[in-house]
């Protein structure tokens, strides 16, 4: 499953239910002019199959990920910094944070990802994407 991603893109693994979650990929997709992201929910296949390939316990970590074939899978703080280190100004500016030690990072990051549920809802099923977003999820 893994092989089938395209050459050269990213992959954004991400809780497909969470509302946080979504906002935050439609965010990136709205800001990846280069066109470096496709994005599947952690409930997928694609999903399911990187997980496995990664032993990732999806009880430490169940919010975002980011896979490559060139640089393997990146998890928390410092998948979103490298999200938002491709999406242009201002948002690149983010990168700043990787001078801040990773369980600084990770501290913050999974305060949020514990919560988010609580502040930002939770839907009952993985967000379809409308037929112009299609191209951009993998199934």
């Amino acid at each position: 499953m893994i092989d089938k991603i395209p050459k050269g893109k990213q992959v954004i693994l991400f809780d497909g239910v969470c509302n946080l979650c979504n906002s935050s990929v439609l965010f990136v997709i709205k800001r990846d002019k280069k066109n470096r992201f496709l994005f599947a929910p952690l409930q997928s296949e694609i999903g399911k199959s990187i997980i496995k390939a990664y032993n990732i316990d999806t009880k430490a970590v169940d919010s975002i990920l980011l896979y490559s074939k060139a640089n393997g899978i990146k998890i928390k703080s410092s998948a979103a910094l490298h999200i938002a280190k491709h999406l242009g100004f201002p948002q690149n500016l983010l990168a700043i944070f990787f001078i801040i030690p990773t369980p600084i990072r990770n501290w913050v990051y999974n305060y949020i990802a514990k919560n988010r549920y609580k502040w930002y809802g939770k839907k009952d099923a993985c967000m379809i994407p409308t037929p112009e977003l299609k191209a951009k999820f993998l199934d």
